[in-house]
């Protein structure tokens, strides 16, 4: 039991304790984190911190207590650790209140930490900020910039435009430049207040000291991506961009923005990227601008990384602009030098900007052909995987042969996340440029090989489309098949459905002689492969269907294996996988019904359509020069809606390609009774045919007249048929019309399309003036795979209108 001397030493302690926290010096910084270092657990860490910050809470209460900046810092760096800290928002307020620099600095620092647009002391940081930035201290006026363009808000952006406007009209260069970026955040957070800086703006760029140069570059870049208008009020200045840059070209050495021999690389970007934005698109502006990229592309210095960043720039403002050929040509040589450099970032730098600007001067990119194949063979993931999209980009008519060669070496040694691409995308190349179909084939054959496991269905569902609709190679390609099936019976699952279907189809032609086998195979061969394949475990389910099935139609192709094709159906009759063991007790049943066998399994009729080859539609359509649409044009600033909308209005002079060869009948059937359209009360019975104004990447639009010209309306449907193997979300349809007349949109029937499937959307249109065509352009945007794509396309002429 405690004796009461020492109950009152306990006392005396605890009351010299209260003390010394209260009134002693607090612990420093540098202490604090040498103690969070210290400590060897997260509970450890959190009791350290909980600790220091009951301290500093403590110490808040008194006013006078002359540590509040060392508090504040502790608290500042508690917070980069994620502890609460938000309690010190109101001592923050009133450090910055002090006339003191030092406790300014520390209060600004803790605001731009701690606060945020939410913060209810916003109101009390906007008149502090106002009242300094009209500080007769530079200083004192910087951080109160600093502290602006870091958290400001709308209406604090609103309060202040005018208060940053001033100081930029200043002498002081140390104020111009950290105005000049604060005003580039005001515009970002707020756009419509960048007419405030527009007349300050011009006269910075005559200013000598670079800082304040490259902020108002980034100030003027900023306001002409935004603004159309700004844009063309700038395009005057081109000249003085021009000659500041060609000053830093041709300066000598100067110490003070010398950059390993080159003068002030960084504003030599901000500047090549501000004429990138005022000259695209504009012949005019980039004559005035072609000679100077020449000389920064032949006159910079190569041999340090600073050099290679402003070669970079010139090569994508070249691109970007209406230059001239040769210049274009300059470029991409520069990339093709980056491809031999020995530093993995800037061989991976060119071939991402090769593959950017390949539709630039395809020609001019086709010269590096060969170092773009040998980057195939780098160690580096990042650099094979562009290298493999640039090859696949640069491929046509006259070099498939050859690339195609260097692809299949690559793709015996690929990765396995590099196969599956690898497979598609070679498809569509040898679909597009193949000579003939003996050739398509057999290189098809070599990827499936290759590629083995990792071929997606869609290119297995391809090779069957090429087979059935191309009657002229089908006996070539059931042998061939067959003799691949043999020499890889398990490896390849996609190969063996294609020689499944392929061997159930035309298996017939298989006991015939061919240029390829002078002796007919025989049926004993073919059931050979089926027994060495289906009772194995390493066969998947899907390879295992396919062979069920291909095995049924051989009972009407083969005549003296029946009894062993029997077997084979039925062994599966029990099998743990119900999708095969209904097929097998199915087909089973058919195989005994003699009168209708024979027409139930006879041959499919020709497939006409996959989603690759919409693939490859949507390439050469994109790589025709008759192909006016572009990504900027007229609906580039459509706004998405779920409601009824306004269509946008053409012009009657813009000049549009003939599309009538988009038309399509796909057939005469009659509208079923249960038909949306036959939910509006004035639905016209007869049914237009519908055209197709955009077939893309997988993902096909029909616009059809469900009702033709009523008191001067027509009543359209737009039906949007996903065959992608993957569902489209957010999917998005977006009309224009021309002036004469006006089109209403309905909201879609669905958001999401599952592979597929459809989804549908009506629309009005009414006609203000009579006798007019009505000519349409539409866009659509969905998300697939996590990523943004869109589509356009145009309609001179309806069916019915």
């Amino acid at each position: 039991m405690a004796t009461a001397v020492e109950l009152a030493i306990e006392k005396i302690d605890e009351y010299k304790s209260k003390i010394g926290r209260t009134l002693g010096t607090p612990m420093r910084l540098r202490d604090l984190i040498r103690q969070v270092r210290a400590a060897r657990t997260m509970a450890e860490e959190r009791a350290v911190v909980d600790k220091e910050s009951a301290n500093i809470r403590e110490s808040f209460r008194d006013d006078d207590s002359p540590w509040k900046c060392r508090n504040i810092a502790k608290l500042l760096y508690i917070h980069m650790l994620g502890y609460p800290a938000h309690f010190g928002q109101m001592e923050c307020m009133k450090l910055v209140a002090h006339s003191r620099f030092t406790d300014k600095r520390i209060g600004y620092l803790g605001a731009m930490l701690l606060l945020d647009e939410r913060s209810e002391v916003h109101l009390l940081v906007t008149n502090s900020l106002k009242n300094d930035l009209t500080c007769s201290t530079q200083f004192v006026s910087g951080l109160a910039l600093c502290t602006l363009g870091s958290i400001c808000s709308a209406e604090m952006c609103r309060d202040l435009a005018n208060e940053v406007e001033k100081i930029i009209k200043q002498n002081n260069a140390y104020l111009k430049k950290k105005a000049a970026l604060c005003a580039f955040r005001i515009v970002r957070k707020v756009p419509e207040l960048m007419e405030v800086f527009i007349p300050c703006t011009r006269s910075l760029l005559g200013e000598k000291n670079h800082g304040v140069l490259m902020g108002a570059t980034t100030l003027v870049t900023e306001m002409c991506e935004r603004s159309p208008d700004v844009l063309n009020h700038f395009k005057k200045l081109v000249p003085n961009l021009v000659r500041i840059l060609k000053n830093l070209l041709m300066s000598g050495y100067s110490p003070e923005h010398d950059v390993t021999g080159i003068s002030d690389p960084f504003l030599q970007v901000k500047i090549l990227r501000l004429l990138r934005v005022l000259g695209k698109d504009d012949v005019r502006v980039t004559e005035e601008m072609n000679d100077i990229l020449a000389q920064v592309a032949t006159n910079t210095e190569t041999a340090k990384n600073v050099g290679n960043a402003i070669l970079y720039e010139t090569v994508l403002t070249i691109m970007e602009i209406k230059s001239e050929s040769g210049l274009r040509i300059l470029a991409v040589n520069i990339l093709g030098r980056f491809l031999l450099n020995t530093d993995k970032n800037i061989r991976y730098v060119a071939l991402n900007t090769l593959l950017k600007t390949v539709h630039v001067d395809y020609q001019a990119v086709q010269r590096h052909r060969n170092v773009v194949v040998e980057c195939l063979k780098d160690p580096d993931i990042s650099i094979r995987k562009r290298a493999m999209e640039l090859c696949f980009a640069l491929m046509n008519k006259t070099n498939i042969v050859m690339m195609t060669k260097e692809v299949l070496i690559f793709l015996e040694t690929a990765d396995a996340e590099f196969k599956s691409e690898c497979a598609s995308r070679m498809y569509i190349a040898t679909e597009r440029y193949s000579p003939n179909h003996e050739w398509h084939l057999n290189t098809m054959i070599t990827v499936l090989r290759s590629a083995g496991k990792y071929v997606p269905d869609e290119v297995v569902s391809c090779m069957i489309q090429l087979i059935s609709a191309n009657e002229q190679i089908q006996s070539y390609a059931v042998s061939q098949l067959f003799h691949a099936a043999q020499r890889d019976a398990i490896n390849a699952q996609p190969l063996l459905q294609v020689a499944f279907w392929t061997i159930g189809e035309f298996g017939d032609l298989l006991l015939q002689p061919t240029d390829v086998d002078s002796t007919p195979i025989s049926e004993n061969d073919v059931i050979s492969v089926f027994e060495a394949v289906l009772p194995s475990a390493l066969t998947s389910l899907i390879t295992k269907c396919y062979g069920v099935t291909a095995l049924a139609k051989l009972v009407t192709r083969f005549h003296s294996s029946v009894d062993r094709i029997q077997a084979l159906v039925k062994m599966n009759q029990a099998h743990i996988q119900l999708e095969l063991q209904q097929r097998s007790v199915e087909f089973n049943v058919i195989l005994n019904l003699e009168n209708l066998r024979d027409g139930l399994l006879e041959r499919m009729p020709v497939i006409t359509h996959n989603s690759l080859n919409a693939a490859v539609t949507s390439i050469d359509n994109d790589c025709s020069p008759d192909n006016n649409v572009t990504n900027g044009e007229l609906l580039g600033d459509l706004s998405i809606s779920t409601s009824k909308q306004e269509g946008l209005l053409l012009d009657d002079d813009v000049s549009v390609s003939s599309n009538k060869a988009i038309f399509d009948i796909f057939d005469s059937r009659p509208i079923p009774s249960n038909d949306p359209i036959f939910d509006t009360p004035q639905a016209n019975q007869s049914q237009y045919r519908p055209v197709i104004p955009i077939n893309a990447k997988g993902v096909e639009v029909q616009i059809q007249v469900v009702e033709s010209w009523v008191n001067d309306e027509a009543r359209l449907k737009m039906t949007a048929y996903n065959y992608t193997p993957r569902t489209l979300y957010n999917f998005n349809f977006l009309a224009a019309v021309t002036k004469a007349f006006v089109i209403s949109l309905e909201p879609s029937s669905s958001p999401n399309i599952e592979p597929n499937e459809h989804a549908t959307q009506f629309m009005t249109i009414t006609r203000k003036a009579p006798n007019s065509v009505a000519r349409m352009r539409t866009q659509i945007s969905y998300i697939l795979d996590g990523t943004e794509q869109t589509g356009q396309g145009q309609v001179d002429e309806f069916p019915g209108l």
